[in-house]
């Protein structure tokens, strides 16, 4: 596992990661050994994953509770990483205001894009410069199987998705060849954290536990700018993007969001 701490660099930065999908790429970049800045709102949350991340592994956890949705995020990041060699993003948060669009507040809507739109694109802004000119680096930015096309009752949030995962093979183009970063966006269908309890009453065909959709997205780097982690989930993706009809795969998918709580 060192391999990757030598390949990528000894600090990594995880956005969203107080609880489920971001602590587990937490506790896995810190299997390998690499050090820790976690940045989440719930600072509550965020102490007691950076207490037990180090307790566990040893390595150095900072943890940064800031709102990433603030105007003076990229001030309180490079604040954060100055003097650090910092080597690899992950971009895990998000917002998900669910129902009509038409019923839901500007205020949610707005949070919608900067925390999933502007949040993503801050940090890669203000972390890749670093990464280009040490030639090594790594970013991970979650995206979603809703992001193929859009859903009822989570349009924004599907748009968002699918906003990321351009983004991400945009940049892995442009990063790949003498900058040596490997960029990937992580297209993950149902994931059982506790986000997702919260949200919806019943599992759903595929679900991966979110220390192995992180093990494996970790893996992934390097291998293509696309990542859909499970077997059932890829194959998933590729029917409806590939084989059914725009209109049929929306509102296949848009069923899926009637359980949404």
């Amino acid at each position: 596992m060192d391999n990757f701490r030598a390949k990528y660099g000894p600090w990594a930065l995880v956005a969203g990661a107080s609880e489920g999908l971001g602590e587990a790429f937490a506790d896995r970049l810190a299997y390998r050994g690499v050090n820790l800045i976690l940045v989440a709102r719930r600072e509550p949350l965020l102490l007691a994953a950076t207490g037990r991340i180090s307790r566990k592994y040893g390595v150095e956890v900072r943890p940064l509770g800031a709102d990433l949705a603030a105007p003076n995020l990229p001030a309180l990041v490079t604040e954060a990483v100055k003097g650090l060699e910092l080597g690899t993003l992950v971009y895990n948060a998000a917002h998900v205001p669910v129902g009509r669009f038409t019923d839901t507040d500007m205020d949610s809507l707005t949070r919608t894009i900067d925390v999933n739109v502007r949040g993503p694109v801050t940090l890669a802004r203000c972390l890749l410069p670093a990464m280009r000119e040490r030639r090594r680096g790594a970013v991970i930015l979650m995206s979603s199987v809703s992001g193929s096309q859009g859903m009822s009752r989570i349009a924004t949030y599907a748009a968002s998705k699918s906003f990321n995962t351009i983004l991400a093979e945009g940049l892995w183009h442009e990063l790949r060849g003498n900058d040596n970063v490997d960029v990937v966006a992580c297209c993950a269908g149902a994931v059982p954290t506790p986000g997702y309890r919260r949200a919806f009453r019943r599992d759903a065909p595929g679900m991966l536990d979110p220390v192995i959709v992180a093990d494996r997205t970790l893996n992934s780097l390097g291998k293509g700018p696309r990542y859909i982690p499970g077997f059932i989930n890829s194959m998933v993706t590729q029917f409806f993007t590939r084989f059914l009809p725009r209109r049929a795969a929306i509102h296949i998918m848009s069923k899926s969001s009637r359980d949404l709580m």
